[in-house]
């Protein structure tokens, strides 16, 4: 696709101005959804399940056009339990060299399941504090399934708990990922005892963490002003250790009041001044994480 072509010539829908930040090649935006359609793609049930209008992969693509980046990291969404046929198949809608995905799963999935999903472009599963399809319990144990597949484990909890569930996380025999600047909730200082314990569990081999919904944390709309100096926190920190999303189409927000992907990139000016940092972020750390050709 002509990325440029199309940024000049398409508007998504929700987008009202274009980015500030320019982003540099191979960019990836590394957590977001593809919901529906239903009955091809059939909802799970039960709490937590944040069931979603349905999404194409086409409507996503022109998200991303806009931004003007190339690469997608697709996650199951809790909403589609651990039929994961919706986000497999948006992978392969993108390609091989332009998407990779997160798989949801239970406990006794079977190791030729999991190959074949590494052969479709998974390359981790996901943990929701929410909705636990893998519990806790259960998790070293798996970890161990997928550490030959180079997969690794993707987490979402409640920020204000940090320190009840970084433990979990600790010495496990693959990389982990943190969602959503770890959820830390809206009045959280950085030096509040959560946020320096993440800070020191970055600092473990293979652990790292998505700067993404900064909405989550603030108390207020864009710039999110409040969140800035988390993220300046984490860059002087651990700037090799973070990925850039965008947690599209915003699961939780209603249809006609969702955040703006702008205000979740451009964000990165205020909080990473450094371009070197910033294209790392946006680019280079995600390569190594999703195993991108460079």
């Amino acid at each position: 696709m002509d990325l440029e072509s199309t940024r000049l010539n398409y508007v998504p829908l929700g987008m009202k101005h274009r980015p500030r930040l320019k982003v540099p090649l191979k960019a990836c935006e590394c957590h977001s959804h593809i919901y529906g359609p239903e009955p091809l793609y059939p909802f799970a049930q039960g709490p937590n399940r944040n069931h979603h209008p349905t999404t194409t992969v086409a409507e996503y693509r022109a998200v991303l056009d806009w931004l003007g980046i190339e690469r997608a990291v697709i996650v199951q969404p809790v909403a589609h339990g651990t039929d994961n046929r919706r986000t497999i198949d948006a992978i392969q809608e993108f390609g091989p060299d332009r998407a990779r995905g997160i798989a949801n799963c239970t406990p006794d999935i079977s190791d030729r399941d999991l190959v074949a999903m590494n052969a479709m472009g998974i390359r981790g599963v996901r943990i929701s504090g929410t909705t636990p399809d893998l519990p806790h319990d259960k998790v070293a144990a798996f970890a161990k399934r997928i550490a030959p597949m180079g997969w690794h484990i993707q987490f979402q909890d409640d920020g204000a708990r940090a320190l009840e569930w970084l433990p979990l996380l600790r010495n496990l025999p693959v990389p982990v990922v943190i969602d959503h600047i770890a959820r830390m909730p809206v009045g959280m200082k950085i030096n509040d005892p959560n946020f320096t314990a993440l800070l020191k569990f970055l600092e473990g081999k293979e652990r790292w963490l998505k700067i993404s919904g900064p909405y989550y944390g603030s108390a207020g709309g864009p710039p999110y002003a409040d969140v800035v100096p988390r993220i300046t926190a984490l860059a002087e920190h651990r700037p090799d250790r973070l990925v850039w999303a965008l947690n599209w189409p915003h699961p939780g927000y209603p249809m006609d009041d969702k955040p703006d992907p702008v205000a979740c990139i451009d964000i990165l000016l205020d909080a990473v001044p450094n371009e070197g940092v910033r294209n790392a972020i946006l680019a280079d750390n995600a390569t190594k994480l999703y195993g991108f050709r460079d």
